[in-house]
């Protein structure tokens, strides 16, 4: 070993390689970025012009739903369109940069220049899986902060109604909303994880997302047969909306919580197969 290669050695310390910040400038240059944020701040309008042009209803049976009371100001709108978006653009937008980890890097063939910087495998995909979580957190808590400046905007600043009658305070619903949204968060690390392990076992970026997206589809399809039983307590999406619960005059925690270790336990085993198979994979793009 040469002179040079000796100090070069020396002075390599895998903690410093890929730090976050290069990583978080590199995927905001990414298009899909700037598209998902792009679409983040659009939606709440597009709906407040829905409902400007048609207007709330109620339902036919005299029920009220979450769309019947989204006009009565600006936190009922934030809470209909958090409701709104967890089944599908909220999953879109976590699968969508949890899928890009490695296979959008295997399909521009980068990724093995990545690890011949060299950088270590599992603090690669550890780097990675961190900046896509906070862009996918970033997109979701973006959409709902112009939803509540949207809605207050156009609906006002009022107190938040709620479906079971009575009102809460403007800074009650503020504080239960941010609960809500932190909840549905760690809901969708189970869609993140499983988005990470298919970008680890593919080199399609569109595969990735479309596997995480499809398993929301097929747990919400499951949901719906009641034969399960209390068997569909353990598929991801049983507890999705269970932060509704935070909506009412006395908290209920419970579905909350439950929902939350359901998640979390899912995205620790599905994370764990992922960085295990991204260290012993074959690279060649």
């Amino acid at each position: 070993m040469t002179a040079g290669e000796t100090a070069m050695a020396h002075g390599y310390a895998a903690r410093r390689t890929l730090p976050l910040r290069v990583e978080a400038v590199r995927q905001i240059r990414r298009r899909r970025t700037w598209i998902a944020f792009g679409l983040a701040a659009v939606l709440p309008w597009v709906l407040i012009i829905a409902f400007q042009i048609g207007g709330a209803s109620g339902g036919g049976d005299g029920s009220t739903s979450l769309f019947d009371l989204a006009t009565a100001g600006g936190p009922n709108f934030a809470v209909m369109v958090l409701f709104a978006s967890s089944s599908f653009l909220s999953v879109v937008a976590i699968a969508l940069f949890c899928g890009d980890t490695v296979a959008g890097e295997a399909s521009w063939s980068s990724l093995r220049y990545l690890l011949a910087a060299p950088v270590p495998r599992a603090r690669l995909l550890r780097q990675k899986l961190i900046i896509a979580l906070a862009y996918g957190a970033a997109t979701v808590v973006g959409l709902l902060a112009m939803a509540w400046v949207a809605g207050g905007l156009v609906y006002g600043w009022t107190g938040m109604r709620l479906l079971t009658g009575g009102e809460l305070p403007a800074g009650v619903a503020l504080g239960r909303l941010a609960i809500a949204v932190a909840y549905a968060l760690v809901s969708l690390l189970v869609v993140a994880a499983l988005a990470t392990l298919l970008s680890v076992w593919t080199d399609s970026p569109l595969g990735a997302v479309g596997g995480a997206v499809g398993l929301v589809i097929v747990s919400n399809i499951l949901n719906q047969v009641t034969a399960l039983g209390n068997w569909r307590q353990v598929l991801p999406t049983y507890w999705s909306y269970a932060w509704l619960d935070l909506f009412q005059p006395n908290v209920e925690w419970r579905g909350v919580i439950q929902g939350a270790a359901v998640s979390v336990s899912y995205a620790i085993v599905l994370l764990a197969f992922a960085f295990r198979h991204f260290r012993t994979k074959d690279v060649v793009s």
